[in-house]
């Protein structure tokens, strides 16, 4: 059984996300730290930090390189990241001429900061596309229910008739401003790590902000100074990744509450009860809500990640490798529930 019902044999039919659980993998994060190392010999190359016959060997060992997961296992256990086995395991791959040469300047935090970087500028245009999507599933529905009526409910009592558009707008609204600030944060980009041992790129003196560009544009990230103990871009993502799950909460919330009342939807599918045949339970309705719940729940430990004491924290850091990639799971899953349940209404409202 898997510990994660991201990932879970049976659970996963609810919460599981093949297209992002890609780039969250190990197999994804080694490839972005060796994307990193690689560009980083090829850049101080350009620059005559490191001989141009020592850059290619970096480049095409990284290119064909795979560690020993086992050894990666154990050297975590002891240095509480992967980066320093991983370097020892790359450099036994080199020539011994070449292998000084690999990760000069450069420090954990660096390959895996970036490394998430590089991985997060993959998942944004998935999470994205199905943002657009459940907004074009709900504008349609506007067009072809819109003026139909509804009662309005405050405070879970009967109010006054109101129409689906007035419903459907307050579902569709959230989430264009959702997509507004994916689309800023996907042009604003994602910067790169790279500030050395304590942020100050201390091997390369007056060179340093020259060659952290060269290896932004060689990485196609953006050129930022060291972030490494300033966490507000992860956390500010975080909190956009909660926001879209809560919209779609609300969604998912008020289509269960509409399928209990019955008579104002009719949709297709639906979940099968055990001991009652007659029920098509709002599964895919009620897992919004759930997602919505998990996100908030793990967007207050995010908060706590901010806390990183002087130039790197372990524990403020290893926080969010807990956490970030079950909000992405979770997020990428509402998504494709949401359009699956926008998908699957027939009719709303009364004529």
């Amino acid at each position: 059984m898997n510990a994660t019902a991201f990932a879970h044999p049976f659970l996963s039919g609810l919460f599981g996300d093949d297209e992002i659980s890609e780039h969250l993998g190990a197999e994804a994060d080694i490839r972005a730290m060796l994307t990193f190392e690689a560009a980083l010999a090829h850049v101080q190359a350009e620059a005559d930090m490191v001989p141009q016959t020592a850059a290619h060997s970096i480049v095409a060992t990284c290119k064909n390189f795979w560690p020993d997961m086992g050894q990666l296992k154990a050297g975590v256990a002891t240095d509480g990241v992967v980066v320093a086995n991983l370097v020892k395991q790359l450099r036994t791959a080199l020539p011994s001429e070449v292998a000084g040469h690999l990760h000069y300047g450069a420090t954990s935090q660096d390959v895996i900061d970036t490394s998430l970087m590089l991985r997060l500028k993959s998942i944004f245009p998935i999470l994205i596309r199905r943002l657009q999507s459940v907004i074009e599933h709900l504008a349609k529905l506007n067009e072809a229910h819109g003026s139909c009526s509804l009662m309005g409910y405050t405070r879970m009592q009967a109010a006054i008739p109101i129409t689906v558009g007035d419903r459907v707008s307050a579902w569709q609204a959230p989430l264009e401003r959702c997509l507004q600030r994916s689309l800023e944060m996907s042009k604003t980009g994602f910067p790169v790590q790279f500030g050395g041992a304590a942020g100050s790129l201390d091997k390369f003196v007056a060179q340093g902000q020259a060659l952290r560009a060269a290896l932004a544009a060689e990485l196609g990230l953006v050129d930022w100074p060291q972030w490494q103990s300033q966490r507000d871009l992860i956390v500010d993502l975080s909190n956009l990744l909660s926001l879209i799950t809560g919209s779609l909460g609300k969604f998912g919330q008020d289509i269960a509450l509409m399928a209990e009342i019955g008579g104002e939807i009719a949709m297709s599918g639906g979940g099968a009860s055990s001991a009652m045949a007659h029920k098509q339970n709002p599964v895919t309705a009620e897992i919004l809500v759930t997602l919505a719940r998990f996100n908030a729940v793990q967007l207050s430990g995010m908060h706590h990640s901010l806390v990183h004491e002087q130039e790197r924290s372990g524990a403020a850091w290893s926080l969010e490798w807990l956490i970030l990639p079950q909000m992405l799971l979770a997020t990428g899953a509402a998504l494709l529930q949401a359009n699956k349940l926008a998908c699957s209404i027939t009719s709303l409202g009364r004529d």
